[in-house]
């Protein structure tokens, strides 16, 4: 299911040497971009609908990603979902400075997703039904944590200061968010593990 929601959630099997240590050398980089870039390519256009902005995203992608290669974590996620949540921002920041130059324009993620048109509508309905079902479960904190920053666009330092707690902590209470969803869909059968 392409576009999906609940497409960040999944795991993939079978870790690369990259994606035990993170993006340290040119080489790594490069084998990640010769691995993911059209998958990441694809995405940021099916959001933009602009190739050279799309192309722009992917590359900034690897570059960040090769800077913070440390922050690269493999038990939170796969080297695959960690460059999606770059690219992810990347598409966020590119849609506030295209509404910033043209003056109007989408602003949540939401409607980023839903306009994409590789985007299936019936698909989408039932995964977005799953997963506010699944959202319900979670605890009011973390739930307003997953809902804000991988929906709403914003980062763990600006939700973490609206609610007077550090960033770190906003991330932590993240990761366990996701976990605890990640759970919730698996043993509804709603997300292959």
């Amino acid at each position: 299911m392409s576009g999906s929601p609940l497409r960040w959630l999944r795991r993939r099997s079978g870790p690369t040497d990259a994606e035990e240590s993170g993006l340290r050398t040119e080489r790594e980089v490069q084998v990640a971009y010769e691995r993911y870039g059209g998958e990441l390519f694809g995405f940021a256009y099916k959001a933009l609908e602009d190739r050279q902005l799309a192309e722009e995203v992917v590359q900034e992608t690897f570059v960040r990603a090769w800077r913070s290669g440390q922050g690269f974590d493999p038990e939170q996620g796969t080297m695959r979902t960690w460059l999606f949540a770059i690219a992810r921002n990347g598409v966020v920041d590119a849609i506030r400075r295209r509404r910033v130059r043209e003056g109007a324009g989408q602003t949540s993620w939401e409607a980023v997703t839903e306009s994409s048109s590789g985007f299936d509508p019936v698909d989408g309905l039932l995964e977005r039904i799953q997963l506010s079902e699944a959202l319900e479960r979670l605890s009011p904190q973390h739930r307003q944590a997953v809902v804000e920053v991988y929906f709403g666009g914003r980062t763990c330092a600006e939700l973490g200061e609206e609610m007077g707690i550090s960033a770190s902590t906003m991330r932590s209470r993240l990761y366990y968010a996701v976990r605890a969803l990640r759970l919730i869909l698996e043993e509804n059968g709603w997300l292959a593990s």
